[in-house]
Parts: C-alpha cells; sequence; structure tokens
C-alpha cells in the first residue's frame, strides 16, 4: 500500500480536516489545525506532502521522524499541528487496513468509557450559572469555565470580586459534587494570579488551568504553592521535548496536550507516559471537531493516566456547525452519565461523512480569535 495524495477541507466553524488516500482505495482522516491559522497549516501539511507520496503509511514512526527530524527547523505550533494531523490520519488507515480500532494497536484499553466535561460561558464571563446549570441537566458531571476577562499586571479588586462572584455563581447552581475547572486562560500575569489563586481556594476546584502561560513555568510552583487546586497545563506546548521541562520543573498537576497540535497520536503517547512516570494525570486538550475528538478517545483508551476528556459538544464557537455534523453515525460519540464511550470501530472509530465535508468546504471560514485592549490601549491576552 502507497499513500497516493493529501487533501485539506477547511470547514465551519474553524476546523481543517485532512484526507490521505492511498493505492489500495482506504483513506484515513486526520484533524491538522491552530485555530486562528488554519491556511498556514494546511500549506504546512502541502509542503510536507512532499515526504509522504509514494511511501508505505503503515511505517508511521518512520515517517513521523522525517516528518519532525527531516527538515532543520522543527517543533512550534504550526509545524507540529500539520504532523499531528497527519499522524492521526495514518494511524485510521493502519486501524482499517487491520480491521481493529487505532487503540488495539496501541496494546489495548484499559478503560470503556471517560468522563467528559462541557465547556461553560462564552470569552467574557457571563450567565455562566445558567450554562452551568444546562449542561448538568444534559448528564455532564463536569463543567470548565473562562475565569477572567482581560488583566493587567497589577489590577483592581473589583476584578478579582468578579472572578469570585462568577465562580460561586456556578458553584451555587450546580452544588458541591459536580467537578468544575476554572481556565485562567493564560490572560492572568504572575502578580494577579497569586491573588487569584488564593482568593478561590475555598471554591474546592477541579484544577486551575493555565494560572500562568506556559513561557513562565519558573512560576508554577510558586504559585502551586498558593492554591490548593491541582494546576493543569499544556495546550499551548507541542512535543515531550517541551514537556520535559514542565515535568521537570514540578508544580504541573495535570498536563493537557492536544493531539491536533502536539504531534498526534505517536507523539501524544510519548508525553501521556513520560507523565505517568511523575505521578502527573492527563486531561487532553481538545475543543475541536469529531475527528481530533476520536483520536483523543483512542489515546484516552490506552492511556492509565487519562481521567476527563474535553470535548466541544454545544460549545459557543460551533454556532456554523457543531460536533456531530460531520460524521455519518451520530450515535457513534455515546454520551451518558457525563462519559464518552471509547469507539470500537477500525481506525479512529468514526465514519467521516465526506459529502457534507466537500459542501461544507466550499464555505470555509476565516476564524480569528478576538484581540482585546486594556484601558490603556495596550493589547491584552486572550
Amino acid at each position: 500500500m502507497k499513500i497516493t495524495g493529501l487533501k485539506t477541507y477547511l470547514v465551519p466553524p474553524r476546523w481543517l480536516f485532512l484526507k490521505i488516500e492511498t493505492d489500495s482505495g482506504i483513506v484515513g482522516w486526520g484533524e491538522p489545525v491552530v485555530e486562528g491559522r488554519a491556511l498556514t497549516v494546511a500549506a504546512a501539511v502541502e509542503e510536507l506532502s512532499d515526504y509522504l507520496v509514494g511511501k508505505d503509511p503503515s511505517r508511521i514512526e518512520d515517517l513521523w521522524s522525517v516528518m519532525y527530524r527531516g527538515g532543520f527547523y522543527r517543533g512550534g505550533p504550526i509545524l507540529m499541528s500539520a504532523i499531528a494531523g497527519i499522524d492521526q490520519a495514518l494511524w485510521d488507515i493502519k486501524g482499517k487496513h487491520l480491521g481493529v480500532p487505532v487503540h488495539t494497536l496501541l496494546g489495548g484499553p484499559v478503560r470503556d468509557r471517560i468522563r467528559v466535561y462541557s465547556w461553560i460561558g462564552g470569552d467574557r464571563p457571563a450567565d455562566t450559572a445558567r450554562a452551568a446549570s444546562d449542561a448538568v441537566g444534559r448528564g455532564f458531571t463536569a463543567v470548565k469555565m473562562n475565569g477572567t476577562e482581560e488583566m493587567q499586571y497589577i489590577d483592581s479588586h473589583d476584578k478579582v470580586d468578579k472572578v469570585l462572584a462568577n465562580v460561586q455563581a456556578v458553584r451555587d447552581a450546580v452544588g458541591p459534587n459536580i467537578g468544575l475547572g476554572v481556565d485562567f486562560h493564560g490572560r492572568v500575569h504572575k502578580p494577579m494570579a497569586k491573588v487569584l489563586m488564593r482568593e478561590l481556594a475555598p471554591y474546592k476546584l477541579m484544577f486551575i488551568e493555565e494560572p500562568v502561560l506556559s513561557e513562565y513555568l519558573e512560576c508554577i510552583p510558586e504559585l502551586a504553592a498558593i492554591s490548593p487546586a491541582p494546576i493543569a497545563l499544556g495546550e499551548r506546548l507541542y512535543s515531550r521535548w517541551d514537556f520535559k521541562r514542565v515535568l521537570d520543573r514540578g508544580g504541573v498537576d495535570i498536563i493537557q496536550p492536544d493531539p491536533s497540535h502536539a504531534g498526534g497520536i505517536t507523539e501524544t503517547r510519548k508525553i501521556a507516559a513520560m507523565a505517568e512516570a511523575y505521578d502527573v494525570a492527563l486531561a487532553l486538550h481538545c475543543p475541536l471537531g469529531p475527528i481530533a475528538l476520536a483520536a483523543n478517545l483512542q489515546l484516552d483508551a490506552v492511556c492509565h493516566n487519562a481521567f476527563i476528556q474535553e470535548q466541544s459538544l454545544g460549545i459557543h464557537y460551533n454556532a456554523a456547525n457543531d460536533l456531530l455534523d460531520y460524521v455519518a453515525d451520530r450515535s457513534v460519540f455515546a454520551y451518558e452519565n457525563g462519559y464518552v464511550t471509547i469507539p470500537g470501530g477500525p481506525g479512529l472509530g468514526i465514519e467521516v461523512n465526506e459529502a457534507y465535508v466537500i459542501e461544507r468546504a466550499a464555505v470555509g471560514h476565516r476564524w480569528r480569535n478576538p484581540i482585546w485592549r486594556h484601558a490603556d490601549g495596550s493589547v491584552a491576552e486572550w
């Protein structure tokens, strides 16, 4: 079997799908994307196709090494996301060729289902209590909210009070036993992170995500000493070498690599194993589409330290299309009682509705995250 071609599809709401074709007729699907830079990733996929067309798709580890090590410059969100989607599609082909799910090829499942959480609220926290109640009503046992709007290095305590009011409203709405994650989204700098984490201690949070940007790893042990809540980060890290620094530094309790950004199934499995050796939990990042979620679930099946899975069903980004629109069988992601079943079909375990993908690719998208500014006019972290 040889690879004959790679095709990318830019589809609403903000996703990029990839189809790898072979001379046997088997095709594999992946989801290589950087949110807001989808066309750039598509160009990287096209460039990498020079290393792939005519090659045996079953040699996944070797092809990964060629894509990563074959160029003088390596790493970073664009290249690693392009590699990620290609890698997912190669695993999809291999599983389909052998008639087994990817998790069987990775050693077999350690679980049949995994807990999921629902993202609530928009970019600016509002109506989060209602959204949390709705999510719990749909069966979710855990939710995650954005903690704060834009925040200066040193900011006023009325902004801190607003964060506490939002978190309190959610806790009041869902009760004490629903998992509640608060995402600082890298919007907060260390001085205010210290204040917020101290003030949030009574709320018994499931985790605090990205209390500061991953560029500031040296701050994490200091922040971890302030708050009893587990610290999670990793969606903006792209390789085992990035995560090596996180694990060596300490202070992080949950890593969140994204298998559509961090080199795909091949690389994310290695990152998860590294974390397990440090007794660090795994919560894969996935605010993306159905192919990405399918790849995440194949990893959740085999990673012992995986404890919860992010997913995008119903989140505010998905206005034009939602998670299930692009799959032929919408029941493949079986949500029940706060869990989702690991797909057991061959490959990634889903059948992509290719005709609908082509139809929506004619519409495409040009999604960009908003640009926020502080009151003084300087650019704020989003």
